[in-house]
């Protein structure tokens, strides 16, 4: 009897040819090289092995390396085409409705099985882990985006998921959490009692929110003193920045095929960075390689904005201190955002590449408010049919502003990260509502 194929075999069946081969690493064109990441007791430059009781070697010479194209597995490919290439769309509905001149497209990653951009790496993480005989993955995860992604990606690759969820987000997200258990995954209400960073936190506040840096305590631990078991990051690390940048590859040559020379102005929303990255980085490098000259806007809740009044600087991923130091934009590892419903947003930091590009001046920044952001969703959800993801609506929100101020220009090509649908994320837009029933009222 023939022995059973291992999941991570790939499947040799006929992938479009649409479908990018390589991820792309914004790092090989950076006109000054990214700061290393630090050992926090050192203080010195982390060295890859350092990293390896956290994350596969593969992930880890990913995170070092210095090469522009990282070719994709087969294996992992062949998911990919599940639902890669992912659409991008012309808003004419959106546009009439604007009464702009200006061409809106957006990117919608919402086309995933998980519903957002976040199998883009996954995907890759669960195969590479799985390959090196890990048996199980741990992770946080602040909307749910990515313990769904996660969870999904260790089923397929026969790994178990263990995740630790925002306490605030999985109360007001219970459809995520569930969403996780029907792949099969584990999921927390962070801070918990079964860690001694969770417990160590709910003594000093027994009413926290939560926060990512929390619940990325807890799953690192969990990691460390687990036997064949690795942490799993959805965010920040230049590996997931890695990953995701077959957004953007896929959008530069949609824009082409649909007759446009460049994008003018790219909208990406912006927590810890990988859907800004992953749209942005494949732009940014053309920008820097051939002379091109599209805008890059990262638009973050004000409720949390890392790059545009936090500090450029050293400081952990994570509340207790037990990552690496990271160079980025932070607020501090402790500042612990207010409870939004855009939970993938809520992180102290900015990815180190994409603090980087910020600091060169390769992107810009602003901060939107929520009430601001969940009226942008609402109006693109009646123009183009599709509700946004809480988090997605932070990019809509800047385009449209963009839009409506009188900036764009006629004929302007403007491109929306649409990072993922809020089909059930649907009781943060009722705040919202509220206020439109309460408005008809009193009219």
């Amino acid at each position: 009897m023939a022995n059973k194929p291992a999941p991570t075999d790939a499947l040799d069946y006929a992938i479009p040819s649409t479908v990018p081969t390589h991820w792309y690493n914004l790092t090989a064109d950076f006109p000054e090289p990214v700061a290393p990441h630090l050992n926090p007791e050192t203080r010195e430059p982390l060295k890859p092995e350092e990293l390896y009781p956290l994350f596969s070697k593969a992930l880890v010479e990913q995170e070092f390396s210095t090469e522009r194209w990282i070719e994709i597995p087969q294996a992992v490919r062949e998911v990919y085409a599940n639902w890669r290439p992912s659409p991008l769309f012309r808003a004419r509905r959106l546009e009439r409705r604007l009464g702009t001149k200006a061409k809106i497209y957006y990117k919608y990653e919402g086309v995933s099985p998980a519903g957002s951009h976040k199998p883009n790496s996954a995907i890759a993480q669960a195969y590479f882990n799985a390959i090196e005989g890990t048996t199980k993955l741990t992770t946080e995860t602040g909307a749910g985006q990515w313990g769904a992604s996660l969870a999904m990606a260790c089923a397929m690759f026969g790994l178990e998921c263990e995740v630790f969820q925002v306490r605030s987000s999985y109360d007001s997200k219970p459809y995520r959490r569930m969403q996780m258990e029907a792949y099969g995954g584990t999921c927390h209400s962070s801070p918990t009692d079964i860690t001694e960073a969770g417990r160590k936190i709910r003594e000093e506040d027994p009413d926290t929110t939560g926060s990512l840096g929390m619940a990325i305590s807890e799953a690192v631990e969990v990691a460390v003193h687990s036997e064949n078991t690795h942490y799993s990051l959805g965010s920040v690390l230049n590996h997931v920045m890695l990953h995701q940048t077959v957004i953007g590859l896929e959008a530069i040559e949609q824009l082409k095929k649909a007759g446009e020379e460049q994008a003018d102005v790219v909208f990406g929303c912006a927590g810890g960075g990988s859907n800004l990255a992953g749209l942005a980085f494949p732009f940014i490098g053309e920008n820097l390689r051939e002379g091109k000259t599209t805008r890059i806007v990262a638009c973050e809740p004000s409720a949390c904005p890392s790059m545009t009044e936090g500090e450029f600087r050293y400081d952990f991923g994570d509340v207790a201190g037990l990552t690496p130091l990271l160079k980025m934009y932070t607020l501090g590892h402790e500042f612990v955002p207010p409870s939004i419903h855009a939970g993938g947003l809520r992180f102290h930091g900015m990815s180190p590449m994409v603090s980087h590009a910020k600091h060169l001046g390769l992107l810009d920044s602003i901060a939107v408010g929520e009430h601001e952001t969940f009226a942008a969703g609402l109006e693109f959800a009646r123009a183009e049919g599709i509700i946004p993801a809480p988090e997605s609506t932070h990019a809509v929100a800047g385009a449209l502003n963009y839009v409506k101020s009188g900036q764009a220009k006629d004929g302007e090509v403007i491109v929306i990260g649409l990072s993922g649908n809020g089909v059930l994320d649907l009781p943060a837009y009722e705040k919202e509502l509220e206020l439109e029933r309460q408005e008809k009222l009193d009219q």
